[in-house]
């Protein structure tokens, strides 16, 4: 098997782990601290055909919202602000691209980013679906104080959807760094 096979299903595994992670985080309660950003700047950085990573990164939270739809009361599919939930996963994963060789600090750096941009564009969803006529539950209100409202609002979650990006980002560029190294001697041993 070819190295670069060998990293693509090094990545698609642990592509998988991670969206599974996000089915468990929501039927535990553990609202976002499913590492959803962490998985697309995963995708972008390590899997080279960008196509792929797309996919993968879209597919992965794909397959959460059908498990949310079909196994929970909460809806998996919903308006506007879904678009722009896989809209800010597409632009991590854009990110992600462009981090190069992955570092502890850039994947630091890129996490904290890539995090701050998933807030900023899926709170500004909520508020946009609002602003549309959508059922304000939570009287965030509208124009500039609703949206500030929104993102107020937004803060403790997060908290979480850092924390969750973070342990998904060491996880998932420090396990793919072991598997990597292991099966890359592995493999070279047995050439020899």
């Amino acid at each position: 098997m070819k190295n670069n096979k060998l990293n693509f299903l090094i990545a698609a595994g642990l592509i998988l782990m991670a969206a599974s992670a996000r089915i468990i985080n929501h039927e535990m309660h553990l609202y976002n601290l499913a590492p959803v950003a962490a998985l697309g700047l995963f995708s972008g950085a390590v899997i080279k055909d960008k196509r792929y990573a797309f996919v993968f990164a879209i597919l992965a939270q794909f397959i959460g919202d059908v498990y949310i739809g079909l196994f929970t009361p909460w809806q998996g599919f919903y308006g506007i602000e879904q678009v722009l939930v896989y809209a800010a996963l597409i632009l991590v994963t854009v990110l992600g691209s462009r981090m190069g060789k992955p570092s502890a600090l850039k994947v630091f750096g890129y996490t904290i980013a890539g995090s701050t941009i998933f807030f900023l564009i899926s709170n500004f969803g909520i508020w946009l679906s609002i602003q549309l006529g959508g059922i304000d539950i939570l009287h965030y209100g509208k124009g500039f104080t609703g949206l500030m409202n929104t993102y107020i609002a937004a803060i403790p979650f997060f908290r979480n959807t850092l924390l969750g990006d973070m342990a998904g980002a060491v996880l998932l560029f420090g396990a793919y760094a072991l598997l990597q190294k292991a099966l890359s001697g592995k493999m070279q041993k047995a050439e020899a």
